[in-house]
């Protein structure tokens, strides 16, 4: 029995660390991702809901231009990981046009902590948030 003397300790302290750090890097990877869901989501109903709020075409890719640097500059997105896509429904629609449904999605990625830029892992080590949103132009719009 002498010979087991302080080992529990050692043995708690061993686990303790093997089970934490995993638990810590998991936390940060998911509140990194959830950062850049929460940026992504920001930026598409922003932008979908001041193009369809604005007074002619050039009002509102200026509107939207200005939305989505907001929301990359508030949640620090990467902006060259950031892509933007504008439609408008009914397809052939002039986007924006009265009557028309704005649908803005925004995909972004988001680079996981501490996987180095080092052949590649950064790429690979990175997780795609999408997030996309729709507002309907007015009927009585008369913009551009």
């Amino acid at each position: 029995m002498s010979g087991e003397a302080g080992s529990a300790a050692l043995e708690f302290i061993g686990l303790g660390v093997i089970l934490l750090v995993p638990l810590v890097y998991l936390v940060l990877a998911l509140g990194a991702i959830q950062g850049q869901m929460l940026g992504a989501e920001s930026a598409a109903r922003h932008m979908a809901r001041s193009m369809s709020a604005a007074a002619d075409g050039d009002d509102a890719s200026a509107r939207a231009d200005a939305a989505v640097r907001s929301a990359i500059e508030e949640y620090g997105m990467d902006p060259a990981a950031v892509d933007v896509a504008v439609q408008c429904a009914p397809l052939g629609a002039e986007c924006p046009s009265a009557g028309a449904t704005v649908v803005v999605t925004v995909t972004a990625r988001v680079a996981l902590p501490f996987v180095p830029p080092v052949f590649g892992l950064d790429r690979v080590g990175s997780v795609p948030v999408q997030a996309s949103s729709a507002y309907k132009v007015s009927r009585t719009w008369t913009g551009g």
